[in-house]
């Protein structure tokens, strides 16, 4: 008897992904939040939307959801995205 495994991953596209200069200052700056679809991430990005604001002055949040917590971000949600200062992507279990 043998064992197939199986690898998960998707092939790579294009060029490895580079991490973003650090934002210096989260004061008037927009901030994009991705929820990944499950049942506590609301809550949470209620009470971190709440704090970047008061604590750090954050101008404007955009919130995104996922279609499904499985799944990747679609293209067209990260395009959404891409003028913000910052992204948090969090999960909600």
């Amino acid at each position: 008897m043998s064992i197939r495994v199986l690898d998960p991953r998707l092939d790579p596209e294009g060029e490895a992904p580079r991490m973003a200069p650090p934002v210096r200052s989260l004061d008037g700056a927009t901030v994009g939040f991705i929820d990944n679809a499950k049942i506590g991430t609301a809550v949470f990005f209620d009470y971190l939307e709440k704090m970047l604001r008061e604590r750090h002055g954050v101008r404007d949040v955009v919130r995104r959801r996922k279609p499904d917590s499985s799944r990747p971000v679609p293209r067209e949600m990260l395009a959404e995205l891409s003028a913000a200062d910052a992204i948090v992507s969090a999960v909600g279990d």
